[in-house]
């Protein structure tokens, strides 16, 4: 394959979303209480994951990034694109 072909190779995109399974207030250390800007039950479309962690747009509207272990996966789609 010459380098030109090779630039038109196919690979597999994830489109992931998922459900929040945590809760809106989490106890953090030092005592204090961290509100969660997403919903419990409530779909969200993964934008990237960071470290593990699904960046994706909450309720402020804006995108910041969770700890997957309060997310269940419930659609996950592979999307082939070309480079």
């Amino acid at each position: 394959m010459s380098a030109k072909s090779n630039s038109r190779l196919k690979f597999g995109v994830i489109k992931l979303k998922v459900r929040y399974i945590g809760e809106r207030e989490v106890d953090v250390p030092n005592s204090y209480v961290l509100f969660m800007d997403v919903l419990p039950g409530k779909v969200y479309e993964v934008l990237s994951i960071h470290d593990g962690w699904y960046r994706l747009i909450d309720e402020s509207e804006e995108d910041y990034l969770y700890p997957p272990e309060n997310f269940e996966v419930v659609d996950e789609q592979e999307i082939s694109r070309a480079v």
